[in-house]
């Protein structure tokens, strides 16, 4: 494509923690996010526009998703505003990110949108279906910190976490069975905090072996619920889209959960503008259509 045939385009998604955007420019694909903070409306979507450099009259459209992207109207000044479904965005920013593309697409693959909960699609050709969920993910993981640490910083957790031991707070299989079981090693987590359910348990656990916990918690809740709906979908791809996945110890476990069962699971980079990524492809692909005729 030469530079005089680029059209430009940009999508958001406006999440309950976070807004994420996608454009793409002349300088190739742009990523940048913030912090959620009320509704959207036309003076929000510009400024978050041009923190990427990107001007709203300057886009043929915008394509939006997300819990709260309804909101919008249809147009923010002359630029048409494509209000793409969350469900359809997860599923095609899955497998865009897998750079799936023609019969690759038709391979039925699971997207895990681990968000402040967790969605579970099923991506097969242009089909995209909610086949399971969680109220497990990153809001529980904050609102649980706020509790037990003091804190609701990811930067803060992760740093926390990676210092720790879970096995300080948690019961591993060698500490209930004495040793491993099936494919699961002695070191794995047998009970969920249960070290400090024990009438035995005294003395102090550190801020970080409770972090490392909490993070263990979470993130082989959402791994273990990802990979039973993929089993039972008859999906043997899966892919995870998060921020979560900003933190290495949630990729790390989530990526080990995989090893236990047997089931790879895609862990891209970026993995949390893959809604966004997904909005931005649909889009283009029906204003390709429209503009074919």
């Amino acid at each position: 494509m030469t530079r005089e045939q680029f059209i430009p385009a940009a999508a958001i998604d406006f999440g309950i923690s976070n807004t994420d955007v996608v454009a793409r420019t002349s300088a190739g694909l742009q990523r940048w996010s913030q912090p959620y903070h009320a509704d959207p409306d036309e003076t929000s979507v510009r400024t978050i526009l041009e923190v990427g450099g990107v001007a709203l009259d300057d886009l043929p459209y915008l394509a939006v998703t997300g819990g709260r992207h309804r909101v919008l109207p249809d147009h923010l000044g002359h630029v048409p505003v494509i209000k793409i479904n969350e469900v359809q965005a997860i599923g095609r920013g899955g497998q865009s990110v897998l750079a799936l593309e023609g019969d690759a697409r038709n391979r039925p693959v699971m997207v895990a949108s681990a968000g402040s909960g967790t969605a579970m699609i099923k991506a097969q050709g242009d089909t995209f279906a909610h086949v399971f969920g969680s109220a497990v993910g990153g809001g529980t993981m904050l609102g649980l910190a706020r509790l037990i640490l003091g804190t609701v910083e990811p930067d803060e957790i992760e740093q926390l976490a990676a210092q720790g031991d879970r096995n300080g707070v948690d019961l591993s299989l060698a500490d209930v069975i004495t040793g491993p079981i099936g494919s699961l090693p002695a070191d794995a987590t047998a009970v969920n905090f249960g070290r400090l359910g024990r009438r035995s348990f005294s003395g102090h656990v550190s801020r970080a072996d409770l972090a490392a916990a909490l993070v263990n918690l979470v993130a082989q809740t959402v791994a273990l619920t990802t990979v039973n709906a993929a089993k039972a979908n008859g999906c043997e791809q899966i892919v995870m889209i998060c921020h979560m996945l900003d933190m290495p110890t949630f990729r790390t476990i989530v990526a080990l959960v995989g090893e236990y069962y047997a089931t790879p699971m895609h862990l891209p980079d970026q993995a949390g503008y893959g809604t966004a990524e997904g909005a931005l492809v649909l889009a283009e692909e029906m204003a390709g259509k429209e503009r074919a005729g």
